[in-house]
């Protein structure tokens, strides 16, 4: 590394939500550990620490995360998406399970003659991405596959597109679930996985579950559950309780007490100070023009890295303080106005610490999955237990 620009993993608190979450929902045999998109930006190699704390099984986008996955776990692998059968020799090298979305892909998963595979099947029950939605298909992929020596239906699961809050979806999509699987036997597939993070936290445990998916509870962000104070807010429960009433939708839950902790931080440093007077311009355009006497700090990262053009209106924290980013996100540069206090080299927080990673993503207009996604996986990742770098990846 070449820059102090790196991302900081809290493996501690990592392993204390896994823990947390494993501990409040204990009625299921899989926990299936979502580490798609780099891990949610923390780096593949975080899935041993997953591991080491309960996650039983993890899953994937494609098949280059699962091998890259797969050079720090012997734990099973689910890639979530079809992958492309002419790579069915990685596929088979490397332990993967593959996800089976469509009839036509298993009949050219059948002509390979492979042997030792094993599969999930998806079920389109409305999210309208991938998976099968007519009942005729479901049971041919089962009948076809549920006594087979060489391909074993290991798993089937589907994917829910809204919470259920304020809505019917999810009551149609659980309902199209089982309509589906209505001429099947699900006890003979061994892992049926049905929900999700939010769905976790927000519905009573799916009857015919005994796995479930988590993300980004997993990473410390858990939902954000209705409040109702004030006069606003007795309005707002009264018209929620008027949909909810008005269109027959399942009970949620308004709150739950599970401890979660965020364990990802962007870091970088200071280095170069200016001192500028009132009324000089900063950056590009002139965008931002001092209104007093004040230092500008500059820091070596920028939208190459991941920052949207948005963290214009963010804050970076600095010595525990917080202090405004100024002018235009650059490509490899932030400016930030600072005070006497800061001095060169300087660590600078992005992410993390005191910048709540849910308050920054409201601010940049981004979700917490893209804050973290979105970071550049070049930048070396710091794995931090005990309060000590336990494993650095450049």
């Amino acid at each position: 590394m070449y820059r102090k620009t790196y991302v900081s993993v809290n493996v501690d608190n990592i392993a204390n939500n896994v823990k947390n979450i494993i501990e409040k929902y204990n009625d299921y045999k899989y926990y299936i550990g979502v580490v798609k998109g780099n891990a949610y930006g923390h780096g593949p190699y975080l899935a041993k620490y997953l591991v080491e704390n309960g996650i039983n099984y993890l899953a994937v986008s494609s098949l280059d995360e699962a091998i890259e996955i797969r050079k720090y776990v012997d734990t099973p692998i689910l890639c979530l998406e079809p992958i492309e059968l002419e790579y069915i020799n990685q596929i088979l090298e490397n332990n993967i399970t593959i996800t089976i979305s469509s009839i036509d892909y298993l009949h050219e998963l059948l002509k390979l003659n492979v042997k030792g595979l094993k599969v999930h099947l998806k079920l389109n029950t409305g999210m309208n991405r991938l998976g099968i939605d007519e009942i005729f298909e479901v049971e041919e992929v089962y009948n076809t596959l549920i006594n087979n020596k060489d391909i074993e239906l290991e798993g089937i699961y589907t994917h829910f597109s809204t919470t259920g809050i304020q809505d019917k979806i999810y009551d149609y999509q659980l309902e199209k679930f089982r309509k589906l699987t209505s001429t099947i036997d699900l006890t003979k597939i061994k892992i049926v996985h049905l929900g999700r993070s939010s769905i976790l936290e927000l519905h009573p445990k799916i009857e015919e579950a005994n796995g479930v998916r988590i993300g980004l509870i997993m990473y410390g962000i858990g939902q954000t559950f209705r409040t109702y104070k004030g006069f606003k807010g007795y309005l707002r429960k009264l018209k929620h309780n008027y949909i909810v009433n008005k269109y027959d939708i399942s009970p949620t839950y308004e709150s739950n007490d599970i401890k979660l902790l965020p364990g990802f931080s962007l870091k970088t440093n200071i280095m170069e100070l200016h001192k500028i007077k009132k009324g000089q311009a900063v950056g590009y355009g002139g965008s931002f023009k001092a209104s007093k006497d004040s230092y500008i700090a500059v820091c070596p990262v920028g939208y190459a890295d991941g920052l949207s053009l948005d963290y214009k209106c963010s804050k970076v924290s600095i010595n525990n303080n917080l202090y405004n980013i100024v002018g235009i996100v650059n490509m490899g540069m932030i400016t930030v106005e600072v005070d006497e206090n800061v001095r060169l080299g300087d660590e600078v927080t992005i992410i993390g610490d005191n910048i709540n990673i849910k308050e920054l993503s409201s601010l940049v207009h981004l979700t917490p999955y893209v804050v973290m996604a979105s970071i550049n996986t070049k930048l070396p990742r710091y794995y931090i237990k005990n309060g000590k770098i336990d494993k650095k990846i450049d």
